[in-house]
């Protein structure tokens, strides 16, 4: 392995992202980082006292888009922040901190994007097919029927969303990463197999 490898992994809900990261920790023994980030962000806006879920939600929520809405990329915006905008600043800094520290594992927040200019980063998206989506989270939630396919497009909607805000870029399309990998047709062991392939130049 390179002397600092860090992986990025962004998913579709539902195809086994945190499963994958997971055992791609074991496999390389590195650091895997995911809602940890979300406490140290907190932290550092002094919010750390609150629920964990609220911290999620205040995460994920986006606010409504206006005639001068301009996205959080462009790092020019008057007045105060929206607290979630503050939130993301925040995470994108433990991010940067996190990759500079040693090789690690960074499973969703954005990473690919914030870390898109580090050459030893591998930018990974994972997807998979409904069934098998849906298949996963019923086995997780216990969910089914029209409230189980719901979620899943919601999930997926949300994520989108979130990452054109605070991104400006396309969430899933293949150009913002190195590897877009179908967990439905490789299985996850694959997935993992080849990604670790990569990370050690294999």
């Amino acid at each position: 392995m390179n002397n600092n490898t860090v992986i990025t992994i962004s998913r579709q809900y539902g195809s086994g992202g945190r499963e994958l990261s997971n055992i791609l920790a074991k496999k390389l023994g590195i650091k895997l980082y995911d809602r940890q980030i979300i406490n140290l962000a907190a932290e550092q806006l002094g919010i750390q006292d609150m629920d964990f879920d609220k911290m999620k939600k205040l995460e994920e929520a986006i606010p409504p888009l206006s005639l001068k809405f301009m996205p959080f990329y462009v790092f020019g915006m008057n007045g105060a922040k929206p607290i979630n905008n503050k939130m993301f600043e925040a995470e994108s800094k433990v991010v940067k901190q996190l990759s500079e520290d040693g090789s690690c594992i960074i499973l969703g927040r954005c990473a690919d994007y914030i870390l898109r200019d580090r050459e030893d980063c591998l930018k990974v998206f994972l997807y998979a097919d409904e069934e098998t989506k849906e298949n996963r989270i019923q086995e997780i939630y216990g969910e089914a029927g029209l409230k189980l396919k719901n979620r899943v497009k919601d999930m997926d909607v949300r994520r989108g969303l979130n990452y054109k805000y605070f991104t400006g870029q396309d969430w899933g399309k293949a150009q913002n990463y190195d590897m877009a990998l179908n967990r439905g047709s490789l299985g996850v062991e694959k997935c993992a197999q080849l990604i670790v392939e990569a990370a050690l130049g294999e």
